[in-house]
């Protein structure tokens, strides 16, 4: 009896360490000068998601934290498609249910995390990153995120930052301090803010590595913008996450990149909406179209498909579902519409940029999943996106040679 006591007892001590385990995550940079991401020593290419699976007629205060029931089919359609990561621009307001969440896309669906801190971006009136107080106020929210959820086996890394460095230009979030003030050249004054902002990001980053050597940093970055600045006040982080809208294609990115910040990249939030603003009508083929060229061209640049001098950690699709909300986030008699008007404008998504006004960027219709309703409320119904994906995350090598 004592004996069976000791061994349930001992047996039930390893089922705990073990759901509690934190899975190693590191970033290796081979002789030939490519990147690997490990994930306990096995090589990982993130096939991620951004996600916030905000339901028609609500907003972004919507806490989907506490819908488990809708994680949950998520979690079986993310798996199923050969998802492994999903990517939080945020915690909740329970860090608790927060890492609930993370915790239950892992042990039930083999879903990694992905998670970031928006570092003050939306705060209002405006992020004050040249003030000391608040300063302090960012790095402590981000340094208790990183306490409460550092030991979940589901975490891959952290992401500081979106795009923030659009700030800069005071276009978006404007904000100043009396340091940026004193200097009369323009263009003097968006180094000096880039230089205030990064050097946040490197006393965060530091921080993050005494508390946490098992999860690589990132840092959330908007284009290429001012990065020539953070390779020198923020050298510290582990890699790039990068926001790139460039259509079909990316580019020269990876190799350009590298003359300006020698770090690897993840390519953070990509993809393309499902909907034609200049012939007034979804359509999903383009957007599978558009986002399987992007998916092969972060393959083909990575090291998991042979190319010894890859760059990419992988890719980040913006985003899971649809979100009803954003093109009139003030008007709640809007958020059970799926709005068709255009909020901004890209020529690299050229078939419809002769939309009118060249608005040709729907915020309402990016997700690869899309709602349709029915006798019990809404549900969830993949895009043909969701397919062509779940075929090339099964087969990436057999498209690749196919070009």
């Amino acid at each position: 009896m004592a004996k069976k006591f000791f061994c349930a007892f001992f047996a039930g001590i390893f089922c705990i360490c073990a759901l509690t385990y934190s899975a190693e995550v590191r970033i290796i940079k081979i002789s030939q000068g490519g990147y690997q991401l490990l994930v306990n020593n096995k090589p990982f290419l993130v096939k991620g998601v951004v996600y916030n699976p905000i339901p028609p007629g609500k907003n972004y205060g919507y806490d989907f934290w506490a819908d488990l029931d809708s994680i949950e089919k998520d979690g079986q359609l993310l798996k199923d498609a050969g998802f492994n990561t999903v990517r939080f621009y945020a915690p909740g307001n329970s860090l608790e249910e927060t890492r609930r969440v993370v915790h239950i896309l892992y042990e039930k669906y083999g879903i990694y995390t992905i998670m970031g801190n928006w570092l003050g971006f939306w705060d209002y009136p405006c992020p004050f990153y040249g003030d000391k107080k608040f300063r302090a106020k960012v790095k402590s929210e981000v340094l208790d995120m990183v306490k409460a959820l550092k030991d979940e086996p589901g975490i891959l890394m952290w992401v500081l930052g979106n795009e923030n460095n659009y700030s800069f230009s005071g276009k978006i979030n404007s904000w100043t301090c009396p340091e940026v003030e004193k200097i009369k050249d323009p263009v003097k004054k968006l180094d000096k803010k880039a230089e205030i902002y990064y050097s946040l990001i490197e006393e965060i980053t530091r921080e993050i590595k005494k508390i946490d050597p098992n999860h690589p940093v990132a840092m959330g970055n908007g284009e290429k913008t001012a990065l020539d600045t953070a390779s020198k006040y923020a050298p510290s982080i582990d890699a790039l996450a990068l926001i790139f809208y460039r259509g079909k294609s990316f580019g020269n990115i990876f190799n350009s990149i590298k003359l300006v910040f020698d770090k690897p990249i993840l390519m953070a939030e990509m993809g393309c909406d499902s909907y034609n603003a200049f012939r007034n009508a979804e359509d999903q083929d383009i957007q599978a179209e558009f986002i399987l060229s992007q998916w092969e061209e972060i393959y083909k640049n990575s090291v998991i498909s042979g190319n010894l001098h890859g760059r990419c950690l992988g890719g980040v699709i913006f985003e899971w579902v649809d979100e009803w909300w954003k093109h009139n986030p003030s008007d709640p008699a809007r958020w059970n519409y799926h709005d068709v008007l255009g909020g901004w404008s890209n020529g690299s998504y050229y078939f419809d940029i002769k939309a009118p006004r060249n608005m040709n960027m729907n915020e309402e219709w990016f997700g690869i999943v899309s709602w349709k309703k029915g006798p019990n409320g809404f549900q969830r119904v993949p895009k043909k996106v969701y397919y062509v994906l779940k075929d090339f995350f099964a087969n990436p090598s057999e498209y690749v040679s196919q070009k």
